[in-house]
């Protein structure tokens, strides 16, 4: 299967900021773009704007997301875009609290319910990033966790596939080789992994606390990572790639930085402003996104869907113009990464590109 681009929806524009959700899949289409990574929040909204229900603290009752969903799937059929996964899963995996625990799983089944609804059969989990004090060390537990929604997930009908990421600001699985080892100990058919450019040169590479925005080693130890990568993961085990760049930044993001909020990590808050697509070095982006790249293309020879999950401060801002400049910086750079690393696309002209905003 040749290489396939998508791109999240929440990388075109945040809801709160006014760009509609048909708006974002319009420049989607319109960009040449082939599926999306659905992010539950966008869903969440439409429900909310749709339903007419009291308001809850506890969001739109099960029935409108449903319906949310029915409308989210019309939409993207419209527009010829598949729905890649429904995501993000998060917080889930070695909870301390384990009636949390059990609650979560009750989110899961809504959100298989959801995924059957949009027609995707991939749910992604993210490492959980709780605090310390409720995330366990145990990681039996997080992996008989994990064993236990691939289960459910597997008995579903049609069946659900789950992907494991590993944010590099995770509670206790932070790198692609704790994920990987999480993913080898589930050993379940329907349990993968997503390889996420960013996250795994986010914390090998880059390190936003410090003046230079590396870590002591990281030329090095991307050498190594990738190296280690190459022999160990099993490819049919890699359900889909994230390939996104960012930003260096001029100072520390330390106590007085602007991004600094002593709640999260500092990756956390370098993530959710400062990403940036492939090959945009003349915004800021240094990271060695075209060695992992080519690791996860080349090394791995990995095929099937690419996707851009872009979070950047420029998503926040308002502006009808705004999902449309978004979807076209991600079009060249889709279009860059197709040339640097000669990869084999579904179509001969797998980005259309519109010379104008």
């Amino acid at each position: 299967m040749p290489c396939k681009l998508a791109i999240s929806s929440m990388s075109l524009g945040r809801c709160f900021a006014g760009h509609s959700f048909e708006n974002k899949l319009d420049m989607a289409q319109k960009y040449g773009y082939q599926g999306i990574e659905l992010f539950y929040e966008d869903l969440v909204d439409i429900a909310q704007k749709k339903c007419n229900e009291p308001f809850s603290s506890d969001g739109p009752s099960e029935g409108s997301q449903m319906a949310a969903a029915r409308e989210v799937q019309r939409i993207c059929q419209s527009r010829g875009l598949e729905i890649v996964c429904l995501q993000p899963f998060m917080h889930y995996e070695g909870l301390v609290n384990r009636e949390q625990h059990g609650r979560m799983l009750r989110k899961f089944e809504l959100f298989i319910r959801l995924a059957h609804i949009l027609e995707t059969d991939i749910i992604q989990v993210p490492s959980n990033f709780l605090p310390a004090s409720q995330v366990t060390t145990d990681l039996d537990l997080i992996v008989s966790d994990l064993q236990h929604a691939a289960d459910i997930g597997l008995r579903a009908s049609p069946p659900i596939r789950l992907v494991y990421e590993s944010l590099c600001w995770g509670t206790r699985v932070d790198t692609w080789e704790k994920c990987w080892d999480v993913v080898r100990r589930v050993d379940r058919p329907n349990f993968g992994i997503c390889l996420d450019s960013f996250n795994i040169a986010g914390r090998i590479y880059a390190d936003p606390t410090l003046p230079t925005g590396r870590t002591p080693d990281a030329d090095a130890a991307v050498e190594k990572s990738m190296a280690r990568l190459v022999k160990t993961v099993d490819v049919s085990k890699v359900f889909y790639v994230q390939i996104v760049d960012a930003e260096q930044l001029q100072e520390p993001l330390v106590a007085g930085h602007k991004l600094y909020d002593a709640d999260q990590p500092a990756r956390m808050s370098w993530s959710r402003s400062c990403r940036l697509f492939y090959g945009e070095e003349d915004r800021g982006a240094y990271l060695p996104v075209k060695k992992v790249a080519d690791t996860i293309f080349h090394g791995l020879k990995f095929q099937g869907w690419v996707s851009l999950e872009l979070f950047n401060r420029r998503m926040s801002e308002e502006g009808s113009e705004i999902p449309e400049e978004l979807a076209r910086r991600g079009a060249v750079s889709w279009k860059k990464l197709v040339q640097d690393m000669k990869l084999q696309t579904r179509t001969s002209e797998p980005v259309r590109i519109s010379a104008s905003l």
